[in-house]
């Protein structure tokens, strides 16, 4: 029950890197066991040109870096956290299939699990979730609550004492980062992967016209498969950082494979919906307060018309503006926008740079507001 991505070309700046080696004379360098392995330098923010670190360490105008260090320990990550990752199967009317899930807290009777709601939203209304533990067990499970628009759901099971994934944070994490997928593609229970972080807030859509989920990704090379939507994405110390929730693909219909583009819902802005299904059973979402203007084809995204007594109006943002930026973010289209305000927590305020329709530009703080998610 893998979301194929759609996305359209948008121009996009790429930055390239550089393989680095570092000569050392007149001297050997040792490694002590106190410090993490890996030559220390220090690289020229302007020319790129690159220094042996100093005890000292670098000065502002250049940037600490550690060349070789240890790659990530996938065999010890995979025995940690596979305890906690689960397989979901649905049959419904409806439709019926299977996923991924991962412990999110477990007491002495019962434990929630996450995962997309694509995965389980077929037997809302009527059908039957069992859960597969890692050691065979085959659980039933309730929903508990379920959340469209940010693709998460919440099930619980009658199984107590269980192992829960340490949680991450998904604002400390950098491209080129080393990551482990673990999830039951195609039913196979407990498949590890791993790669890097290829890309980060990279705005994707999932969904139906009417019921889309707008996901402020990060993108990762980890081979993921139609069945691991809802399992965990780690970081090097096996910390979840996301939810596997999408994949692009090069077919037009049918069942595609991986082609070393997944995309996971940041755990940050998982964690608050989780949280709030848990407590209450629903959740909320952002408001900017604006509609945009569908038929607008340039970059940026057009505010057509606001929503009375919203942010976007009382910070006084008018109508016909195109929004450019916010906080720093360069927002390509509409749906840039939405994803980048769905993924601030409501009440957050945020810095929204705009193209004014008298002409020039100028940058509105705004507080969001809330409504019920979906």
């Amino acid at each position: 029950t893998m979301k194929e991505v759609h996305m359209k070309r948008t121009s996009t700046k790429i930055l390239a890197g550089f393989l680095l080696g570092a000569t050392v004379t007149g001297g050997i360098a040792t490694a002590t066991t106190s410090e993490p392995l890996g030559v220390k330098v220090c690289v020229d923010k302007r020319t790129q040109a690159i220094y042996l670190a100093g005890s000292n360490g670098c000065s502002v105008s250049r940037t600490a870096l550690t060349l070789g260090a240890p790659t990530i320990d996938v065999k010890s990550i995979a025995a940690l956290v596979t305890p906690s990752v689960v397989s979901i199967k649905v049959v419904a009317p409806a439709g019926s299939g299977t996923g991924s899930g991962w412990i999110y807290k477990s007491d002495q009777t019962s434990s929630f699990i996450v995962t997309n709601n694509h995965v389980i939203e077929t037997a809302a209304v009527s059908g039957t979730i069992t859960v597969e533990l890692v050691n065979g067990d085959v659980v039933p499970a309730q929903i508990v609550g379920r959340d469209i628009a940010y693709d998460l759901a919440v099930i619980k099971i009658n199984r107590g004492n269980l192992p829960t994934v340490t949680i991450g944070d998904s604002s400390k994490i950098s491209v080129g980062e080393s990551v482990v997928a673990i999830g039951s593609p195609l039913g196979l229970a407990s498949t590890v992967t791993s790669g890097i972080i290829s890309a980060l807030n990279r705005p994707v859509t999932t969904g139906t016209v009417g019921s889309e989920s707008y996901v402020n990704a990060i993108q990762t090379d980890a081979a993921i498969n139609p069945g691991n939507s809802g399992g965990a994405l780690l970081d090097s110390r096996g910390r979840i950082i996301g939810v596997n929730s999408a994949i692009a693909t090069l077919s037009s219909g049918g069942v595609s494979g991986s082609i070393g583009l997944g995309f996971s819902i940041p755990i940050n802005e998982a964690k608050r919906v989780i949280d709030e299904l848990i407590a209450t059973g629903k959740s909320t979402r952002p408001v900017l307060g604006v509609f945009f203007d569908n038929t607008y084809t340039g970059t940026g995204a057009k505010i057509s018309r606001l929503s009375p007594n919203e942010g976007a109006e009382k910070a006084g943002i008018p109508a016909g503006s195109i929004i450019t930026a916010i906080d720093g973010v360069k927002i390509a289209d509409q749906v840039g926008a939405i994803v980048k305000i769905r993924s601030y927590a409501p009440g957050s305020t945020v810095t929204v740079a705009v193209d004014l329709p008298t002409g020039g530009s100028k940058s509105f703080k705004v507080t969001l507001g809330t409504a019920p998610s979906n």
